[in-house]
């Protein structure tokens, strides 16, 4: 038996369980919401698709106390992300909703790994993580898994092969200084700027713009529909289940680093072992210089905004 609580039923939180229910991420998933009737609703409505997709048990929670023995928990409250404005704008008031809501999901679920998908989630998992000393691998944030999945899905469209033919990952904040690691992306086992797509290699000058698509994607889709849902949903269950199925998977999740290429106390993506423990490890990759730089950079500006809230 295993479990997975959601906290928040809102575009995120839903289409998280019901990615959970499609994968069979899990054989329970709770949804808690203050809204209770939208969390109740949004388990029924998923739970009617068990016939053709899954298993798994669905059910909506009144109170924290009906995430009790979560194997994981995924935060997905807070303030929703406006069309025009930035991951850290949303930083003060989703500070106050999701770390202070730890302690009472550890009185219930006192193993439980704490997978934090709210925005700016690399600053929330830092200051988590520090105000009340708790483990990194045990509470983290989704950092640039659905950034990653986003770039494998541009490269994949522009060379004319398969998602699962790209292995590129994209690394730092999950946010405005995030970069691809371009020295190590392979298509297939052939460098990427040695694949001849389309008849037609990527270009060093493509880099950038690509590299800007994938950042502005999230941005794109909310100004378009109001919100993303659908990408960070899959993420996160492949997150959950690389947990609860104890498999040793490879994700760029944030957790805080201790001397990662001098980077200390602080949060942000790197390829990293995924399994029962939460994040088991940070795996060392080779970086050229500018590619140390960027995230020297991008590992200072998620510790600016955690060094806001002092």
């Amino acid at each position: 038996m295993s479990k997975l609580s959601i906290i928040g039923a809102g575009a995120v939180g839903s289409s998280i369980a019901y990615a959970a229910m499609i994968r069979s991420s899990a054989t329970e998933t709770v949804i808690y919401d203050l809204d209770n009737p939208r969390a109740v609703a949004e388990a029924a409505d998923i739970g009617h698709a068990a016939l053709s997709s899954g298993s798994m048990r669905i059910a909506a929670a009144e109170t924290l106390a009906g995430t009790a023995n979560s194997d994981v928990v995924i935060i997905t409250a807070g303030a929703k992300r406006k069309p025009d404005q930035t991951r850290l704008e949303l930083l003060a008031i989703n500070e106050s909703i999701v770390v202070g809501m730890v302690p009472e999901i550890l009185e219930h679920s006192a193993n439980a790994k704490i997978v934090i998908v709210s925005n700016p989630c690399d600053v929330l998992a830092t200051r988590a993580v520090q105000k009340y000393g708790l483990p990194s691998n045990q509470v983290f944030s989704s950092g640039n898994v659905l950034d990653t999945s986003r770039l494998a899905w541009t490269l994949s469209l522009r060379l004319g092969v398969s998602v699962e033919s790209v292995n590129a990952m994209v690394l730092g904040e999950h946010g405005d200084s995030q970069f691809p690691l371009w020295s190590q992306a392979l298509i297939g086992n052939v460098p990427l700027l040695e694949y001849a797509g389309k008849e037609k290699p990527v270009t060093e000058n493509e880099l950038s713009s690509i590299a800007e698509e994938v950042k502005t994607a999230g941005a794109s889709v909310i100004a378009g529909k109001g919100a993303t849902n659908y990408g960070i949903g899959a993420s996160s269950a492949l997150i959950a289940e690389a947990i609860i199925q104890d498999q040793n998977k490879v994700l760029p999740v944030s957790s805080v680093l201790k001397n990662y290429k001098g980077v200390s106390d602080v949060a942000i993506s790197v390829p990293t072992v995924v399994n029962s423990t939460g994040a088991a490890k940070a795996l060392d990759v080779s970086m050229t210089e500018d590619e140390i730089a960027s995230f020297t950079a991008s590992a200072n500006a998620v510790r600016a905004s955690v060094e806001s809230l002092n």
